[in-house]
């Protein structure tokens, strides 16, 4: 509907009941009459009643047909006009009609829920009571809302009602501008406006003006202004300035600004205010944090600057500057192509200065440097190959001076793989790594390049294209391959050289070709027989020998290509064996237990192919003797001695039951399972072959998840046999004998874990165009570890106000005989830990928490972190402490919520270190 439309009067028959008049009955019997005389008269163009030809018929035309076509154009006089190219000008029809100087160039769509008034004289129209008015891109709602034809202004406002209470507030819509104002004027021809009172957001950014004038559709000028991230009506906080540009979603500019805090102004001014409010990169300086630090001084930390050089790439320098003259700095460029690759590298140097510990020089000076580099491509750039790299490498005495981040000063180890794998049509497959690993304590440094392995899926040479019928048991034979190969050299960084890279270097191979054939079952029992063969290549050999001078064993390396290979047979059964006993009362609430047990059984067989490649050293002054293999610290290491020729056997069970459910009704007869065991069982083998120790070590098993709260994983090895004074094994079964033992458990561990938490109070869903949780860039391992870390440590900024309370207690038991270095017997060491975590809601807005690490080998805390946290609407506050550990901390954070406000903050941080 135009906005014309809406001031022409209303036509109401059934209102206005019209009066009868002969002046309508003479105009309708003129037009009767002229209708009668016209009837049969012939039109300009002479009309043939006949129309015999079908239109599907195709005729030759003799005469040209005559097309209604536009007049041509002609001079003065009278001849026709022809353009450059000599070709008649035809003459352009144009509609003699005028337009109102008050019209709109879209139609204006109105409504009202209560009344709309008309007052044509002066063509104004005003609606009441949830009046709304859309013009193009423009949305107005309001109480009460004018429209003035003439002068094209809609005037907006709203209404008081009994209670003092305003009423139906305007708000303006217009693209990406959103706002609510006390009144709005606003012109529809020019876009311009005034509004009153004005609320509107930017993003993460509230702004308010008392005035605010909109100049065209970005462009905003407000007096009284205010910025906050506080989304009240009276915020908590917020900036004041008199006068202030507003460019939508882009930027806010003002003359002298100052903060107030719960409407008490700070007496702190700032000359001008800038505020970006765009989204995305933009470049800029990164602002620092002040730290006081007991080893380092006074800093500044992560003081930078961060350029956008593209779509694609940017870059980040950050750097560290202490008071004692220590320094670090960073560069860190990241690149990302959507939907094939995305990246990041960290370059790291620093120069140490910290206080000495030795009396004899004040400071200790170190210079080291990092690099870390992370790459992830995306699968579906290119179907069938990936490449990926985590590398973390460098001075292995980086991380032991890093301060901006005591936590990785303990990290002793580090890592790096760099992978590329290759498939075709699933059967063959390629993969080519680089990597390396370093001990930060030893010095130690491995680097592998290059490593590979080629795969050959299992296909079936005797299978037939087309299947026709029941296939042949010969059919289901298949050939398989999988090949490895590897490199590494190793080297001390405190004392490289290339002759120590020469002596280290080790490279190696190995192959291994199964046989597999599915034969058919014989009823509930499957058979599986199998051949493998493999083959190892090795590039030296390790001698060791008594030295009776030193009573020590020596190493020699005899270098060269060496081959060693191993076979074997075997014939595999399993079936499954179920068990229910349902005999309960018909008042219990037990209604059946169920057992399942899966045994399988494997008879196999293998020659003794390496039995030549062992020998037997002195190990003690006693004479001892242990045997050991030329290969024994190779790369892939050595192969088992001896003949094989028994049976292998596995015993796996489960055990649940059906109880009837109080709560759930869906299922049949309110029925539910319940799990008591997922899995217990044992593993082991006997050798008939073998002269001694025929029994291998019985390996026991179990995993369940009680109540479904509580999760239980446990496992030992138990040696059937007994042993000397010293710990050594000897043939002679532990049931042997007076008396009766199943054996000795030589190794085992259990961990005992459950969380408990509160329900929460309500459930806030995250917007898929929210939802950043998939795009991100990849970490590398320090990152990540960074992050991991920084959640542990302050756990105060994480607090979950949404949980009232939460704890969580876990347990682990391990233990384990290990031989002693000087070959003089077994040694047990056991290690046992509690951590305990949790917090709870002293307030809805004050949090408590704690979480410690307990070391019952020590006998002592290793770590305890508590934590206290203030919910403030749009600020946090969190006070962390950790009294006890390998570094004590304590630090108190005040900050804002909003992302776009969080380096302004209040931070007292302070650290120190423990021996």
């Amino acid at each position: 509907m135009g906005i014309e439309s809406l001031f022409l009067p209303p036509f109401n028959s059934m209102k206005d009941g019209g009066k009868f008049s002969l002046k309508y009955i003479f105009i309708g019997l003129f037009a009767l009459l002229l209708v009668i005389l016209t009837h049969a008269s012939k039109a300009n163009y002479p009309f043939s009643g006949k129309f015999n030809a079908p239109l599907t018929l195709q005729q030759r035309d003799t005469v040209p047909s005559k097309v209604d076509s536009l007049p041509l154009k002609k001079d003065s006089l009278g001849n026709p006009i022809r353009d450059t190219t000599g070709k008649l000008v035809q003459q352009i029809d144009t509609l003699n009609v005028k337009i109102s100087s008050d019209s709109l160039d879209a139609p204006v769509q109105y409504s009202a829920s209560d009344s709309m008034v008309l007052d044509v004289p002066t063509k104004k129209i005003t609606l009441y009571n949830k009046a709304s008015t859309k013009y193009k891109d423009l949305d107005l709602t309001a109480y009460s809302i004018e429209l003035d034809q003439p002068t094209q202004i809609v005037v907006a406002t709203y209404m008081v009602d009994s209670l003092g209470e305003k009423q139906g507030k305007p708000h303006f819509v217009q693209g990406e501008s959103n706002m609510d104002a006390d009144s709005i004027i606003y012109n529809f021809k020019t876009q311009k406006g005034i509004t009153k009172s004005t609320f509107t957001q930017q993003g993460e950014m509230f702004v308010y003006g008392s005035r605010i004038k909109k100049v065209n559709i970005n462009d905003f000028f407000a007096l009284d202004g205010r910025f906050t991230t506080c989304n009240l009506d009276t915020p908590h906080f917020a900036f004041r300035t008199k006068k202030l540009k507003l460019v939508n979603k882009k930027l806010a500019v003002s003359g002298p600004i100052h903060p107030e805090f719960e409407g008490v102004p700070v007496p702190v001014y700032i000359p001008f205010g800038f505020f970006p409010l765009s989204q995305g990169r933009k470049s800029g300086i990164l602002p620092p944090q002040f730290v006081a630090n007991e080893q380092f001084g006074l800093g500044l930390e992560g003081v930078g600057y961060y350029k956008v050089l593209g779509e694609k790439f940017d870059v980040m320098l950050r750097g560290d500057i202490y008071s004692y003259g220590g320094w670090r700095a960073v560069l860190t460029p990241t690149y990302k192509r959507r939907y094939r690759y995305s990246g990041r590298l960290n370059l790291s140097m620093q120069n140490t200065r910290i206080l000495s510990r030795d009396a004899t020089k004040e400071f200790d000076v170190n210079r080291s440097f990092n690099v870390q580099w992370s790459h992830v491509a995306d699968a579906k750039a290119r179907p069938g190959t990936s490449f990926q790299a985590s590398v973390n490498a460098g001075s292995t005495q980086y991380n032991r001076f890093v301060g901006a981040n005591p936590s990785i000063n303990f990290q002793n180890q580090m890592y790096s793989s760099i992978a590329y794998t290759k498939n075709w049509n699933n059967k063959f497959n390629l993969s080519l790594t680089a990597g390396h690993d370093q001990n930060n304590r030893t010095r130690q440094v491995n680097v592998r390049f290059p490593d590979g392995s080629f795969t050959v899926n299992n296909f079936y040479p005797f299978q037939k294209k087309e299947f026709v019928g029941t296939p042949k048991w010969y059919e289901k034979l298949g050939i398989g391959l999988n090949s490895q190969f590897r490199n590494q050299v190793s080297f001390y960084d405190s004392a490289f050289s290339f002759t120590q890279l020469i002596d280290t270097m080790q490279w190696g191979a190995q192959h291994n070709i199964p046989i597999t054939l599915s034969l058919p079952s014989l009823g509930p029992i499957q058979i599986a027989p199998g051949i493998s063969y493999s083959e190892r290549w090795y590039a030296q050999q390790f001698d060791r020998t008594w030295n009776p001078a030193t009573n020590k064993i020596d190493t020699s390396i005899n270098r060269g290509f060496y081959t060693a290979r191993d076979m074997s047979f075997s014939m595999s059964l399993n079936t499954a064996l179920f068990g229910t006993y349902d005999k309960f009362g018909k008042n219990s609430s037990i209604r059946a237990i169920r057992h399942v047990i899966r045994p399988s059984v494997s008879a196999s067989y293998k020659p003794d192919l390496n039995g030549k490649d062992y020998y037997s050293t002195q190990v003690d002054t006693t004479g001892r003797q242990v045997r050991f293999s030329r290969y024994a610290g190779s790369l892939f290491g050595a192969f088992g001695e001896g003949e094989f020729g028994g049976l292998s056997f596995t015993l796996d069970n489960n055990l649940e039951m059906k109880v009837r459910s109080k709560k759930d009704t869906t299922s049949e007869d309110g029925i539910r399972k319940v799990r008591l065991i997922d899995g217990f069982g044992l593993t082991g083998s006997y050798n008939f072959l073998a002269d001694s120790f025929q029994l291998s070590p019985i390996s026991l098993y179990l995993r369940s998840t009680l109540f479904e709260k509580i999760n239980i994983t446990a496992s030992a090895s138990l040696d059937p046999y007994k042993t000397d004074r010293q710990g050594y094994r000897i043939n002679e079964l532990a049931w042997s004998g007076d008396g009766f033992s199943l054996g000795r458990i030589t190794s085992g561990n259990i961990a005992v874990s459950t969380s408990f938490t509160s329900k929460q109070k309500e459930k806030k869903e995250i917007p898929p165009d929210e939802d950043l949780s998939g795009i991100g860039l990849p970490m590398t391992n320090e990152e990540q570890q960074a992050l991991i870390n920084n959640v542990r440590n302050n756990p105060a900024e994480y607090a979950d106000f949404n949980i009232p309370w939460s704890v969580n207690l876990s347990y682990s038991l391990s233990f384990s005989r290990l031989l002693k270095r000087d070959y003089s017997g077994y040694e047990t060491q056991i290690n046992s830990s509690v951590n305990v975590s949790g917090d709870f809601n002293l307030t809805p807005k004050w949090k408590l928490g704690a979480s410690t690490f307990y070391d019952f080998r020590g006998a002592s805390i290793q770590q305890l972190t508590m934590f206290l946290s203030r919910e403030l609407h749009c600020w946090q506050l969190g006070i962390n402490i950790t009294p006890v550990g390998l570094y004590r901390t304590f630090n108190i954070t005040i900050n804002p919520k909003s992302g776009l406000l969080r380096d302004l903050k209040i931070n007292r941080s302070k650290f120190f270190y423990t021996q």
